[in-house]
């Protein structure tokens, strides 16, 4: 969310972002043989383990505090562990299932109501408690857990891949997501991003980790902490070798400064999917990021709505999680990784989730032949109710105004992913747009004209926007449009999971990273995706997005986010595109503020 004080100071959480599953070399002692398919129980048998009997753990001067990465896994044998977590509508409450898999044979298992409150994971789950040299508790806190987080696999016929996604969604808006460890594989229990840092001078103290007992009776876990040594050493950029400017700019920083960098690097790339050039943690644009912020440990999974890595800055209301790395390259020194992030990435050995993901090929020539629209599966584009909702000044672009800020987020239900490909014609601005259709075989059978895209050279942006694909309109308390947002080109890429229990929900989408997925500007053809269960979030936080409130009237008004609105783009129901957020602005000019009260159960602004 962004907020801003009547002052000027901004605080800024911009981005969805993602910190994805890691192939985490787990050497802790524990290579469980296959079990017997005849003898194997239905239900998974589940461990904590230690990754390691110690961790160092660093706590830097310029931002002390220390992030409890004590390297705990939950290991899943038996079977996978998968939990289906769902809502009707935003006047239900979030429910959990376990689904069981015995061969064909599928069956589920109601959790207990209230377990689960939200998308971002099991709550509580964790018991942490720190005990100094002296043997004096110094910490003791539970965790929530993320099954989707950053995990590999434990022996080695395990699968080779995980099914499950690679992060638990945080959008307040998200209708269901599937959390799962796979069979013979360990998802690391570390909270990350939904984590606090705790305040531990240097020094050696001893941790230990257990699954709490709700859990452990629920699940039947057994009861067997794990005890980790830890060592904390306090750092400064200053005492490290080759911490100019240069090296400091290159490396990761720290939750705190990431969240304010972000909000000013959308400022200045204004808005959308900003950030595509930018280094793997960080965004190189940032002034900020030159004053050498520390580095903070990586976080296993992040505070991220479920589409991939950093690339994606200024395009959604979260900051991006630096990428979850192996444990064997923990062992590196702090310094190597910290002077190589912009390296950071996939090769030999290491999968870390800040690639690059491939966009989907466009077709090699312009579709010739009579355009048709076949009675296949197509996309269901649907609103979320905006979010991340304040009031902002005009920055410098605009000075003396005052502006409603917020996030939208459009999603596919489908049962079909939304293709879009622009073809440009040799010397002309804009490519023209097509929108394609497939059978259940996946072989395209149909395509028909659907407007155009055109090229934004702005810095930050540089890349092929689809037009017409939202439009944002401030609407009076009737409902009558007040102001509309300037805000209606975009480049497509799927950066929240919204819901991944629909029909044909695509839980690995590709198109993930805006720099691969929205073309260049010497691009003679493009190809734009929205798989199914995903969205794509844009944060409008600058004047020509977000709406201009100087003159309005204090009261109440509706923020209306509309798919689709010159119904261009066929969908199996075009009913369904609107959605509405209530607001009601008060205050004075220069000093405007903006109540947004609950949607149904949803109690976020």
């Amino acid at each position: 969310m962004m907020t801003r004080s009547p002052q000027g100071r901004t605080n800024r959480l911009t981005r969805p972002s993602i910190a994805v599953a890691a192939a985490v070399a787990v050497t802790a002692g524990v290579v469980a043989a296959a079990p017997d398919a005849k003898t194997a129980e239905p239900t998974p048998k589940l461990s904590l383990i230690a990754a390691s009997t110690s961790v160092t753990l660093d706590s830097w001067k310029d931002d002390p505090g220390v992030y409890l990465d004590l390297g705990t896994y939950l290991t899943s044998e038996n079977g996978a562990f998968e939990l289906k977590v769902t809502r009707k509508s935003y006047k239900d409450p979030v429910v959990a299932t376990q689904v069981l898999r015995n061969g064909k044979k599928t069956t589920t298992k109601a959790l207990p109501a209230g377990l689960v409150k939200d998308f971002s994971g099991l709550p509580g789950f964790a018991q942490v408690s720190v005990t100094d040299a002296a043997g004096k508790t110094v910490l003791k806190q539970t965790e929530a857990f993320c099954p989707n987080n950053a995990s590999g696999r434990i022996r080695p016929d395990a699968p080779a891949n995980s099914k499950y996604p690679q992060s638990c969604p945080v959008n307040p808006f998200t209708l269901g997501s599937v959390w799962g460890v796979e069979n013979g594989w360990a998802s690391n229990t570390y909270a990350g991003y939904y984590a606090k840092p705790v305040q531990l001078a240097a020094g050696t103290y001893t941790a230990k980790i257990s699954v709490t007992k709700k859990y452990r009776d629920l699940f039947g876990i057994a009861n067997k902490p794990q005890t980790v040594k830890v060592t904390v050493r306090e750092r400064s950029w200053e005492d490290e070798e080759g911490s100019g400017p240069a090296a400091r700019s290159a490396a990761p920083r720290s939750a705190e400064s990431a969240a304010g960098t972000q909000g000013h690097t959308g400022h200045t790339g204004h808005g959308g999917h900003e950030g595509h050039q930018q280094a793997a943690d960080a965004p190189a644009a940032s002034a900020h990021a030159a004053h050498g912020a520390p580095a903070r440990p990586e976080a296993p999974a992040g505070r991220t709505t479920g589409a991939a890595p950093t690339f994606n800055v200024g395009h959604g209301p979260y900051p991006p999680a630096p990428p979850a790395l192996p444990w064997a390259l923990k062992k590196e020194s702090l310094q190597r990784q910290a002077f190589s992030a912009a390296k950071v990435g996939d090769r030999p050995g290491q999968t870390d989730g800040s690639r690059q993901a491939p966009a989907a090929e466009p077709n090699a020539k312009r579709p010739t032949g009579k355009a048709t629209v076949p009675d296949v599966p197509k996309p269901d584009l649907r609103s979320l109710p905006a979010y991340g909702i304040t009031v902002s000044d005009g920055y410098e672009d605009d000075p003396g105004k005052d502006y409603l800020a917020f996030s939208a987020n459009v999603w596919n239900a489908g049962p079909a992913k939304l293709v879009v490909d622009g073809f440009r014609s040799p010397g002309k601005e804009l490519m023209d747009a097509y929108q394609y259709f497939y059978d259940a075989k996946g072989k395209q059978v149909g395509y028909t004209p659907t407007g155009t895209m055109e090229w934004d050279p702005r810095p930050g942006h540089e890349h092929w926007h689809f037009t017409d694909f939202a439009s944002y309109r401030l609407l009076k308390a009737d409902k009558k449009e007040s102001v509309r947002s300037g805000k209606e080109a975009f480049c497509l890429a799927n950066t929240d999971a919204v819901d991944y229990t629909v029909k044909n929900a695509n839980w690995h989408p590709d198109n993930t990273d805006l720099s691969t997925a929205c073309g260049q500007e010497n691009s003679i053809s493009v190809r734009e995706v929205l798989d199914v269960g995903s969205g794509d979030t844009y944060t409008q936080d600058l004047p020509g997005q977000s709406f201009d409130i100087t003159g309005l009237p204090n009261g109440t008004y509706y923020i209306q986010v509309l798919a689709n609105p010159e119904n261009r783009l066929k969908e199996t129901n075009h009913k369904n595109n609107s959605a509405l957020r209530k607001v009601v602005l008060g205050g004075k000019k220069g000093a405007r503020t903006v109540k947004v009260p609950a949607h149904d159960l949803v109690n976020a602004n």
